[in-house]
Order: C-alpha cells, then sequence, then structure tokens
C-alpha cells in the first residue's frame, strides 16, 4: 500500500488546501530540525515525510495519481509481492515518475522565505532559490531579524497574526535542601491538542525538570509548546515557577542561611558549642568562645546557599542569638554574681 501521505499530514481524504496548509504547518513547527537539536535525526526523518505528503496532496494531478494507485503508482513502483508492475497489470500512470523536492525549499514557500528559525543556525546548505542576493536578503523577500522574531511571535509571511495560546504556569514547591543540593522532578502533564479536524484531544506527557543548586524561588522552567493548544491558535509554552517550601531550622536570605538560636544567659557569658545538620547532611560543630548579648550575630563564611550563578561559591550561615534569661534570681545567686562580675 506504500505510505500513507493522509495519515502522515494528520488530515483527512476530502482535506482542502487550506486544511493540508494549516496542518503543515503546525506540524512543520513542531519538528522542524532546527526545534529539536537533541533529537535531529528522527524530527529530520519526520520533516521529509511530511514535506512530501504535502507536495503530494497539494498538487491536483499528483494527487489524483496518488488517490488511485497510491504510493507506488505516484513513483512507478510496481505494487507489493509483485515481479514487475508490467506483470500484474498495473494501472498506473506510464509516463509519470514523481521526484520529491527539498523539504527546505517547501518549507520555505510555506513560510515566505527561508527558515523561520534562521538557517544559519543550521549545518546544512541553503536551497539555490533562497542564495543571498548581495543586498542581505533572500530571494528578494527581504528577510531582516525582525521577521524571524514576527514568526516566533506567531505572525505568517501574509501578515496575518496566528497568535499563541496564552501561558500555562504552574508553582513548583521545593524544599530548602532540593535548592541547596540540587534534583530532578519527572512531572506528568496533561494538556489539550489540536488535530487537523478541529477537535481539541487531551494528550499526557513525562517531562523531567533539572532544579540546579541555588535556584531562588520565581525562578521559572519554561517548556516550549508544552502547554494547551486551541483551535488556529500556536501551542501555549508551559512554565514552571519554582516556590520555597519553609524550612524547619533555617531560612534563607538570598544567597545567605539564617539560624535563630536561643542560648542560655551561662552558656552566653562562659561560651558554648552549638551543633547545626546542614541542607546537605553534614554535623556541623561552631564554637561559640566569644560573649554573646542579645541581638549578637556570628557569620560563618561558605556555609549559606550555593550561588547558582558563580558554580562553587556559596553564601554565608548567620546565626542570631536570642539570649534567655532567668526569671528570678536567689540573693545567694545575686551575690555570687556580682562577686565573679566584680560589680
Amino acid at each position: 500500500m506504500g505510505v500513507d501521505y493522509y495519515n502522515i499530514l494528520k488530515v483527512n481524504r476530502n482535506a482542502t488546501d487550506d486544511d493540508l496548509r494549516k496542518s503543515y504547518r503546525r506540524l512543520a513547527m513542531r519538528w522542524h530540525p532546527d526545534k529539536n537539536p537533541s533529537n535531529k535525526k528522527e524530527a529530520e526523518a519526520k520533516f521529509k515525510q511530511m514535506s512530501e505528503a504535502y507536495e503530494v496532496l497539494s498538487d491536483p494531478h499528483k494527487r489524483a495519481i496518488y488517490d488511485q494507485h497510491g504510493e507506488e503508482g505516484l513513483k512507478g513502483m510496481p505494487p507489493p509481492g509483485s515481479q514487475s508492475a508490467a506483470s500484474n497489470g498495473s494501472s498506473g500512470p506510464s509516463n509519470f515518475q514523481f521526484n520529491p523536492r527539498d523539504a527546505e525549499d517547501i518549507f520555505a514557500e510555506i513560510f515566505g522565505s527561508s527558515s523561520p528559525f534562521g538557517f544559519e543556525s543550521m549545518n546544512r546548505s541553503k536551497s539555490v532559490r533562497f542564495q543571498k542576493d548581495g543586498s542581505g536578503t533572500f530571494g528578494g523577500f527581504g528577510r531582516t531579524d525582525s521577521t524571524y522574531r514576527s514568526y516566533a511571535e506567531g505572525a505568517g509571511p501574509s501578515g496575518s497574526q496566528t497568535r499563541k495560546a496564552p501561558v500555562v504556569e504552574n508553582h513548583l514547591v521545593c524544599s530548602l535542601e532540593d535548592l541547596y543540593m540540587g534534583s530532578k522532578r519527572k512531572m506528568k502533564i496533561s494538556r489539550n491538542v489540536s488535530r487537523p479536524n478541529g477537535r481539541l484531544v487531551p494528550e499526557t506527557e513525562i517531562l523531567t525538570i533539572e532544579i540546579k543548586p541555588g535556584w531562588k524561588k520565581g525562578t521559572k522552567i519554561t517548556f516550549p509548546g508544552k502547554g494547551n493548544e486551541q483551535v488556529n491558535q500556536l501551542p501555549a509554552d508551559l512554565v514552571f515557577i519554582i516556590d520555597e517550601k519553609p524550612h524547619d531550622v533555617y531560612k534563607r536570605d538570598g544567597s545567605d542561611l539564617i539560624v535563630h538560636q536561643e542560648i542560655s544567659l551561662v552558656d552566653a557569658l562562659a561560651g558554648t558549642t552549638i551543633n547545626l545538620t546542614t541542607l546537605d547532611g553534614r554535623d556541623l560543630a561552631i564554637n561559640v568562645s566569644n560573649v554573646v548579648y542579645p541581638g549578637h550575630q556570628l557569620i560563618i563564611t561558605e556555609e549559606g546557599m550555593p550561588i547558582a550563578k558563580e558554580p562553587g561559591k556559596k553564601g554565608n550561615l548567620i546565626i542570631k542569638f536570642d539570649v534567655k534569661f532567668p526569671s528570678r534570681l536567689t540573693p545567694q545567686q545575686q551575690a555570687d554574681i556580682r562577686r565573679v562580675l566584680g560589680a
């Protein structure tokens, strides 16, 4: 039977030229190799196949041959299981031989010129018809940087505006330990995807979010095109916003960590050792030898939060002391204190 061009382009057999163009644009924006640098081999195969499907179905002559004789008749191939087309009595056209055009040429024609993602980012040669003409444009279309930006914002080559669906935002609550050490989250998302027939259908996908050490509340992680789609709109971006779960011991202040430590009056005067468990599980023993007064702070350098923009560096740990005074003293205790302090 050969390939099913209608299925490849996600349209039915009664699809109009407008249906074909819309479906091709949507699929091309998803599977263009420039949009899939980490999966380029699969993307290139899908991109080439959808371009071939569009070329055939958008041409009345090629489409009529394909509808009647399938891919075999279109490309002059013998039907499956036969020795040759002639020996099987194939009625395919004897004087027609289909040779697919370059996928980038088709893409360029649909979008008005060369790739809206920029050919300079691709390690492929440009089509001859879109070589630079010396004026800094391609094929006389006058493409500029602002034109590239307009495609990203949804503008078509004719000036028509294909709006992008509204951004979908979700808060991602992280513990202070996650933000200190970094972590990975697997998130199952559900979204509505627009089909060529205009219907919105649900789709699920697993996304991996890599939380970097030192990220702060409000940090945004964007997955382009992974939000909901609406009919005749480009798919929305899905954005996760980092939120910070309160910690029992530490409070974050930028890149610093703050601990409120209550000590007795005796320890404040005579010295003590404070034991803390760090966010990465280490035991930290801090010797306090100086007299501690109410409001006193002790700064431990490089024991705060990692600094995301400066790998290897950390903020400070700040210990804020609260001195607990006794509620009452006996006359003897008062006398002893006066004698010791020389008051």
